[in-house]
């Protein structure tokens, strides 16, 4: 069982979002139409930046917890990484968007600003760590396209979620990297991060999640208001 080991945590991760995507509250297969697309080109993002950084030996992985079948040189399991992590972190944004009227998080412009700054900071300071440079930078970059030119107006509650998404993100990317296990799943590169960790968790990694889920989200809601759009002005013409 332990070649499963990766898969497991992937299934996991996905099983009570999708069964709870039909809940007649929630809904959330209605909008796969516009999820689906985001899913899949943010997940080619990453994947093509994973596939680089294994190959320069930023990361990799431990083959004795995988099925052993490979896509682009990468673990199967790594493939489904970027699928079913932000299905489930973006179905959670979604059911606490609901529940969630207005996020208490104040402040949002200047906490925005505060952090693509420190992020570039960060990135030039540790400029000679790719991992680090990579992830602070890109990060700041993504932030500052939301914030700035595609103003979108719900970053406030994007923090406040993104907070609570790290309890399980700490539990799921603790076990990939060796949290109650022999070995990590995936290991990294000492001489490619700042060496600051949660508990086994490279600090980037907080990071790198974040901006993997917050891309799904621009190109999600982004198509979600359209199709919303384009579904009134038909009803109006009917």
């Amino acid at each position: 069982m332990t070649k499963f080991t990766y898969l497991l945590v992937n299934l996991g991760t996905i099983l009570i979002p999708f069964l709870f995507s039909f809940h007649p509250k929630l809904k959330f297969y209605k909008t796969w139409k516009s999820f689906f697309p985001g899913l899949g080109i943010t997940g080619f993002i990453f994947i093509v930046w994973d596939v680089y950084f294994t190959y320069l030996g930023v990361w990799g992985f431990n083959k004795n917890y995988l099925t052993g079948v490979e896509v682009l040189n990468l673990p199967v399991e790594e493939i489904l990484f970027f699928f079913c992590i932000p299905y489930a972190c973006v179905f959670t944004y979604h059911c606490l968007d609901i529940l969630i009227k207005k996020s208490p998080v104040s402040a949002e412009s200047t906490l925005t600003l505060l952090l693509i700054i420190i992020l570039i900071t960060t990135g030039i300071l540790f400029y000679n760590k790719l991992y680090s440079v990579f992830t602070f930078i890109s990060l700041a970059v993504v932030l500052a396209l939301a914030k700035y030119i595609l103003k979108v107006t719900w970053l406030s509650k994007f923090y406040l979620i993104y907070a609570i998404l790290l309890i399980p993100f700490l539990i799921v990317n603790g076990i990939l990297t060796g949290s109650g296990l022999e070995h990590p799943v995936v290991w990294y590169n000492e001489m490619e991060t700042i060496g600051i960790r949660i508990g086994t968790i490279p600090l980037e990694d907080v990071f790198y999640g974040m901006e993997l889920i917050l891309i799904n989200l621009l190109i999600y809601k982004n198509l979600l208001k359209r199709q919303r759009s384009k579904k009134i002005k038909e009803s109006l013409y009917t």
